[in-house]
Parts: C-alpha cells; sequence; structure tokens
C-alpha cells in the first residue's frame, strides 16, 4: 500500500520539532481526516531557508508528506519553495494511494502559510504567494 520511502519519513521522520524564534509558521488542517500540519521556516537575509521543522497530528501519510516536505525546502530560495507542489512531494516519496494525496496537498499548503506568515512579518512580496485558506477542503 505504501512505498518504502513512505514508510521511512513515517517511521524515521526528518526536521520533527519547532524552530525558536521563527521566521515563518503556517498551520493548516483538514476537518475531515483530522490532519493537522505546522510548519516552522528560519530564512536567513537572502531568504533562503536555512531550516524547517515540522509538528503533525495525523495518520502516517501526514508525517510522511511533512517529513518529505521540510526536505524539499531546506536550502531553497522563498521563490523556489513556493513551487514545491503536492505532486513534487508525491513523487519524492515514490507516490501516495489515492486515499492520502490530500496529505500532500496538505504539506503544500503548510509551505506556503509558513512563507505567508514569513511575508507578513518582514513586510516583503513573493510573488505568486496567496494568502492561506482555513481548510484545505476548499482547495480539492
Amino acid at each position: 500500500m505504501y512505498s518504502e520511502k513512505v514508510m521511512d519519513h513515517f517511521e524515521n521522520p526528518r526536521n520533527v520539532g519547532e524552530i525558536a524564534d521563527p521566521s515563518g509558521v503556517g498551520t493548516v488542517g483538514n476537518a475531515k481526516c483530522g490532519d493537522i500540519m505546522r510548519m516552522y521556516f528560519h530564512i536567513d537575509e537572502n531568504r533562503i531557508i536555512q531550516d524547517a521543522k515540522f509538528k503533525t497530528f495525523g495518520c502516517g501519510a501526514a508525517i510522511a508528506t511533512s517529513s518529505m516536505a521540510t526536505e524539499l525546502v531546506k536550502g531553497k530560495s522563498v521563490e523556489d519553495a513556493l513551487k514545491v507542489t503536492n505532486r513534487a512531494v508525491m513523487e519524492a516519496l515514490d507516490g501516495l494511494p489515492p486515499v492520502k494525496v490530500h496529505c500532500s496537498l496538505l504539506a503544500e499548503e503548510a509551505i506556503h502559510a509558513a512563507l505567508w506568515d514569513y511575508a507578513q512579518k518582514e513586510n516583503v512580496h513573493i510573488e505568486g504567494l496567496k494568502e492561506p485558506v482555513e481548510d484545505i477542503e476548499e482547495l480539492q
């Protein structure tokens, strides 16, 4: 059912935890399945994500997608991080069952929410960034 990569990121998640005094924090959730994802970024003066951490309450796929999403954005500029899609997260995990695709959407939205928080705090514009939605179900 799950790929080896999904199982690895579920059993050995990367970047779990919080960042003290983060540059941006994004919290998103899906009321239908109960998954809640919070992503923390430390972004330097050159707008590069130096560190990314997460805390997720949810299923194994939600934990795996959170873990992979933080891996994909670390070291990227905020503009490149914005381009990390749910499809990129799924591909990096060698796929997800159709019933778990919403977890990758949640990961993408958590990235956007953390970037939005950063942009608001720093009063900067990130081309293509939109205000986060309240519930991921609105994206589907």
